[in-house]
């Protein structure tokens, strides 16, 4: 019976399952994004995200916890070094993952998997839907602003006077 068994096995066994993660693991955080099927990004963001969370505390004993998963010097001082402050004031959900589709030889859903910090595309976008006004606001905005500063110099040379 497989009772309380909920994570997804891949189609493989422990030690493969695991080397393919933390291969995987690694990759996402040496290149911010990978492209995969969605039931391996599922997998990948259960097995990364506790990593990640890790390296927001950098002591010995979390780089040895996380060296032990990865087994890749680079990644680790990837992590804690860079990746650990951009997320610093996260509180979790370091990911994203965005659905690109079906392959063409299996039909197979696939997707990518990235950092959320490191999308700078997405973080352009959000920065202009911010300064974002509506065409009727605008016309008002811009009639008030030229307002005040026409009439700024009157008040100043009342006040010279």
């Amino acid at each position: 019976m497989r009772h309380n068994k909920k994570f997804n096995h891949l189609s493989r066994k422990k030690a493969h399952r695991d080397s393919l993660l933390a291969n995987m693991t690694i990759s996402l955080i040496m290149h911010k994004r990978i492209f995969t099927t969605l039931a391996k990004a599922k997998a990948l963001r259960v097995y990364a995200e506790p990593l990640i969370n890790r390296a927001k505390n950098d002591t010995m004993n979390n780089r040895r916890v996380v060296f032990s998963y990865l087994q890749n010097k680079d990644a680790v001082k990837e992590l804690f070094n860079e990746i650990a402050q951009k997320i610093a004031d996260r509180p979790g959900g370091y990911t994203r993952i965005l659905k690109t589709g079906n392959r063409l030889g299996d039909n197979a859903k696939t997707c990518f998997i990235e950092l959320v910090d490191y999308n700078e595309a997405m973080l352009k976008d959000a920065k202009k839907s911010e300064g974002k006004k509506t065409r009727r606001s605008r016309g008002k905005k811009a009639a008030a602003a030229d307002a005040p500063v026409a009439e700024a110099p009157a008040t100043e040379e009342k006040a010279a006077e």
